[in-house]
């Protein structure tokens, strides 16, 4: 079974909803997968897909380590039965705290040039140039607000990469109707990138 950056970005926001319909809980945060860290919404949202979708999940790992570069760990290598592997690197934009205030320094998270923030920017270089044979991807899930809208950071985001690397054409998959009052919509994106 083949993998494409538009069946991830379908299946991880298919694979959201679900996690939160499960009515995930976090600390004295409330109720839904939106206060959840990346690595726990990944696992979430992992669980999910290897229970629907075995044959393109069941062999997913986490936490690989890059062949070039040992001492750094991809978030996610994806092994389909009988289809090419995906070393895919994921980050969340999330605008808005628990508390429905601006989070001001998650754009970092996306659009930083320096490598010791880890941002989706410097995770395309890495992956380019990672060792990982089969295909390369980035992933940015996140929320939408009517005040912070994903758009232009994700357009940003485009932008800087678009500099450093080539990136495929961007996929995208929407979500909406989550039960927590503030991150209650958002999107899936995916790019594949280029060597």
């Amino acid at each position: 079974m083949e993998l494409t950056t538009a069946r991830l970005a379908r299946d991880f926001a298919a694979g959201l909803i679900q996690a939160d319909a499960r009515n995930p809980r976090w600390g004295a945060y409330q109720p839904g997968i939106g206060p959840h860290t990346e690595v726990q919404t990944v696992a979430l949202v992992l669980a999910e897909l290897r229970r629907d979708y075995p044959a393109l999940y069941g062999s997913v790992v986490t936490g690989v380590r890059y062949p070039n570069s040992p001492w750094q760990k991809c978030d996610l290598l994806i092994s389909p039965g009988g289809g090419r592997s995906w070393a895919v690197e994921v980050k969340m934009l999330r605008l808005m705290g628990d508390n429905g205030k601006p989070n001001d320094n998650m754009l970092m998270h996306i659009l930083s040039p320096y490598p010791s923030h880890r941002s989706a920017l410097t995770d395309c270089q890495k992956l380019a140039t990672s060792g990982f044979s089969g295909s390369l991807g980035v992933l940015i899930y996140g929320y939408d607000y009517d005040a912070l809208p994903m758009e232009p950071a994700v357009e940003a985001f485009e932008q800087l990469a678009e500099h450093r690397v080539r990136l495929g054409p961007r996929q995208a998959a929407s979500f909406d109707g989550l039960i927590h009052p503030v991150h209650r919509r958002g999107g899936i994106f995916v790019w594949e990138v280029d060597r």
